[in-house]
């Protein structure tokens, strides 16, 4: 059974105890990893979506590099 805390005072005391404890470092850092690669995930999806997009009005990648160039000289 958890352990009860009575006062504020107690409640203190132990989120101080479990923000220098090792395991919790751990884990924060286990969920942070997590994260970062499913964030990573969700651009991936965006990036193919959008070029689906690109693919069905006919964009290539011979035609962007010819679009690009053509912007540089305006520059």
């Amino acid at each position: 059974m958890a352990k009860m805390f009575e006062t504020d005072a107690q409640v203190e005391q132990e989120i101080e105890r479990l923000l220098k404890s090792e395991y919790v470092k751990l884990a924060k850092k286990e969920e942070y990893v997590r994260n970062r690669r499913r964030q990573y995930m969700y651009t991936l999806r965006t990036y193919e979506k959008k070029g689906k997009e690109l693919a069905l009005s006919g964009v290539t990648f011979e035609s962007l590099d010819s679009i690009f160039d053509d912007d540089s000289d305006d520059i």
